[in-house]
């Protein structure tokens, strides 16, 4: 018989390194995370600022989507960064809970809104004539907030899993966040029917959103292949450029992390893979999208000109 450890407190084992290591470390993701915030602040800025962006429904997205990184690099880079500085790298098991709901819970609303924003750029560039007329202000609102609470309540299905488990060890988590797939390998009551509910609902709620997505972007590129001159293609090219750039990072590492059986697990890999799209992507989602949007450098060269005349 094993005796259940009292559930108080998690242990995360985060980067293992000397202490000049960790203080270059927390320093690199310290300008990760402060480049994330001010970036996607400045292009909600943007968006607000300029009228002719707010009508268009791909920038209404835009600007929820750029919020939405904002809160979800926040889930989990402090509580990384303070674990670079201190020695104590100890979570509530409360907190840990917490940290894995909103985890899922905006990860989630990225897919739908990665999903939303496909279909969206399916009829900027399939359907041109008919775009203004369907995507209207109001439905894309209504889509951006569908997109919010199916995210936050699928979240609610695959952390009550995380409520249910005990420990009968060291509650000692190697990684940088509480996740459920770490936090499930240190149980002693976890079973097939366990991993297999989470894996399922993983994988329908994942794919789901990547079909729709890839759906979209085959008609898109049949119709771009059927656009005879070269300049309709490659306008059509640079619309979605960005979106999909930014479509095939997210995926490709969430569906890497979590549609396999956990028994395929090396927590070492898993961990550099994880530090992508919980660090990386929502840093490299506004570059992408400024970078390589005409209309956002034109809004960006108006509000200069309009500065440096007030000045």
């Amino acid at each position: 018989m094993r005796n259940e450890t009292e559930r108080t407190e998690i242990l995360l084992l985060g980067f293992e390194t000397s202490t000049k290591l960790r203080f270059l470390l927390f320093i690199i993701f310290l300008s990760f995370y402060v480049l994330t915030i001010t970036t996607n602040m400045f292009i909600i800025g943007i968006i607000r600022i300029d009228l002719n962006l707010q009508r268009k429904p791909m920038y209404i997205f835009l600007s929820h989507f750029s919020f939405l990184e904002i809160w979800y690099t926040t889930v989990t880079l402090p509580k990384m960064l303070v674990d670079f500085i201190e020695d104590n790298h100890t979570l509530s098991y409360n907190g840990c809970l917490t940290q894995i709901y909103f985890f899922f819970a905006l990860g989630l609303t990225e897919l739908s809104f990665l999903a939303v924003m496909s279909y969206d750029r399916y009829f900027a560039v399939c359907h041109p004539l008919r775009y203004n007329a369907i995507m209207t202000n109001n439905l894309c609102n209504k889509m951006a907030i569908c997109s919010w609470c199916c995210g936050f309540l699928f979240s609610f299905i695959l952390v009550i899993p995380s409520s249910r488990l005990l420990f009968c060890g060291p509650n000692t988590i190697n990684h940088f966040f509480c996740d459920f797939i770490p936090l499930l390998h240190i149980s002693c009551n976890k079973t097939l029917t366990t991993d297999r509910l989470f894996y399922t609902l993983a994988w329908i709620i994942i794919l789901f959103s990547f079909s729709v997505t890839i759906a979209s972007y085959i008609f898109i590129i049949k119709t771009i292949c059927s656009v005879l001159s070269r300049a309709g293609r490659r306008n059509a090219y640079s619309t979605c450029a960005s979106h999909l750039t930014v479509v095939l990072t997210f995926y490709i590492t969430v569906i890497f992390m979590y549609i396999r059986p956990s028994a395929q697990y090396s927590f070492s890999v898993d961990k550099v893979v994880s530090l992508f799209y919980a660090v990386v992507v929502p840093l490299l989602n506004p570059l992408v999208y400024t970078l390589r949007n005409a209309e956002v450098q034109e809004a960006l060269r108006k509000m200069l000109v309009k500065k440096i005349a007030f000045f």
